[in-house]
């Protein structure tokens, strides 16, 4: 049973609780209290050859109270929901902005939570819905011996699947008053090809939101051909050579390198620190005119959808970039307080543990006139990126992304698989670079992890060429 199911009518029990704390912050003088409840159930499980390897549970409960005074906050979390708990929990966060707790300046305090906006209503059964542990098993079981029977060379043959299940609750001192239900579920093989001196490591991860019965009707099989055929075509593939050459990165998973690179850095989060190049460019021209980027929490099923945000706020569709110019940042509460840049919708957290801060919900390159053909046609000699590996990111986007399948590009043709390679640039430079988009936009899940923890995201874009970028090779 959900934890806040009496903020029905007739049960005010917590209305009334946080009406209480909210109106003692307010007396002692902070511009705004802000309290985030939660109650979480996850479930990680790994298999690896034929074994079920680990089960891991974990359940949490608690809360994170954030109280904002000029362009100052505090914040205090705690497990303790009691009313004593939480009234020393908002003491805390009180006091690191040195208010006065033991008598009230304010006149009055606030005038009371609005109607509750519940979201989560609709979603009450979805944990009961999820697949029992022995489903779970069964199918990454089958996961592994699909790979055992598709791929040749395997050493390593691993499954995986993660159950996110979150109740929230957030109230604050200007009224907001939102309560939500969330379920993110992924799932993924992974395999180890070796043969002599040559080896190959393939990875893919499958992610989705608010959809309980996902992991019954993943096609295995097809998971399964795509990271054993990915596997054996690197598993001999030569080393390419580097140098200063143009690119074409697949759809998909490729739009990690505009999240890492330069989404963080259209984050107010930046802006605040004054660690982002492009603070002061609002209408100025940042990409190619071929580029258009949006971060929005809508698409349905999406890994980065929300239905409200960890703030209370309903998601936007954000576009970030149109036509090459910048139009907006990605906002939280914080931000706009700070920089003036308005909320978007994208004040997220990894749990109560942490602040909110401005965060990427759907990131991705919107799709453009061309096919992929035309794009792979039009380079003379260079490199097609299909899929990503790993990759590091600096303060104001330098970034070096792992090529975990690339193909030499030769008169406008696909070419010879090669492998070694990685992407370094720098998202300034390489953002006017992109200079054709195709047709054929793709989303990809993923997990992002930055100042207020990891978060649940989607990385996406179409095939995109850029048209010179320094490739790292052996």
């Amino acid at each position: 049973m959900a934890l806040f199911t009496d903020l029905n009518p007739g049960h005010n029990a917590w209305r009334n609780r946080l009406e209480t704390l909210l109106n003692f912050g307010v007396r002692s003088g902070a511009d705004l209290v802000e309290i985030f409840l939660e109650r979480t159930d996850h479930l990680g499980v790994l298999a690896e050859q034929d074994k079920i390897t680990s089960v891991s549970p974990a359940f949490g409960m608690g809360a994170g109270i954030r109280v904002f005074r000029g362009g100052q906050d505090g914040f205090v979390s705690t497990n303790d929901l009691s009313d004593q708990g939480l009234h020393q929990a908002l003491e805390q966060a009180l006091a690191m902005l040195q208010l006065n707790t033991t008598s009230p300046v304010a006149e009055r305090g606030f005038d009371g939570l609005g109607q509750l906006r519940d979201y989560g209503q609709s979603k009450e059964d979805w944990l009961s819905q999820t697949p029992e542990l022995d489903t779970i098993t069964q199918r990454l079981l089958e996961g592994t011996q699909s790979l055992q029977q598709r791929g040749q060379h395997l050493e390593v043959r691993r499954g995986n699947f993660s159950r996110d299940w979150q109740e929230v609750l957030v109230a604050a001192s200007d009224g907001t008053f939102a309560r939500d239900i969330r379920l993110h579920q992924s799932s993924g093989l992974s395999v180890l090809a070796a043969d002599g001196d040559h080896r190959s490591s393939i990875s893919r991860r499958y992610g989705t939101s608010d959809r309980p019965h996902d992991l019954r009707h993943w096609d295995i099989n097809a998971s399964a051909d795509e990271v054993c055929e990915s596997a054996a075509t690197m598993l001999r593939a030569d080393y390419v050579d580097g140098g200063q050459m143009p690119v074409v990165l697949a759809n998909r998973f490729g739009g990690v390198i505009f999240h890492e690179a330069c989404g963080h850095l259209l984050e107010t989060t930046q802006v605040e620190r004054g660690s982002t190049p492009f603070a002061e460019s609002i209408g100025e021209c940042i990409a190619h005119p071929a580029v258009t980027a949006i971060d929005e929490g809508l698409s349905e099923g999406a890994f980065g959808s929300l239905s409200m945000d960890d703030e209370g706020m309903e998601p936007q569709r954000t576009v970030l970039i149109e036509n090459g110019v910048l139009k907006r940042f990605i906002s939280d509460r914080a931000g706009e307080m700070r920089t003036g840049h308005a909320r978007t919708g994208s004040g997220r957290r990894q749990n109560h543990g942490f602040a909110a801060a401005s965060r990427m919900r759907n990131t991705y390159i919107a799709a453009g006139p061309h096919s992929v053909d035309d794009l792979i046609s039009s380079v003379e000699t260079g490199l097609y990126c299909k899929s990503m590996g790993a990759g590091s990111v600096g303060a104001t986007g330098q970034f070096n992304f792992s090529v975990e399948e690339g193909y030499l590009i030769n008169d406008g043709k696909l070419g010879q698989p090669v492998k070694g390679a990685t992407l370094i640039g720098d998202a300034k430079e390489v953002m006017p670079k992109i200079s054709m988009c195709a047709d054929d936009l793709d989303l990809a899940a993923g997990y992002c992890g930055s100042v207020s923890g990891s978060v649940f995201v989607t990385v996406g874009q179409p095939h995109v060429k850029v048209d010179s970028i320094t490739v790292g090779g052996r």
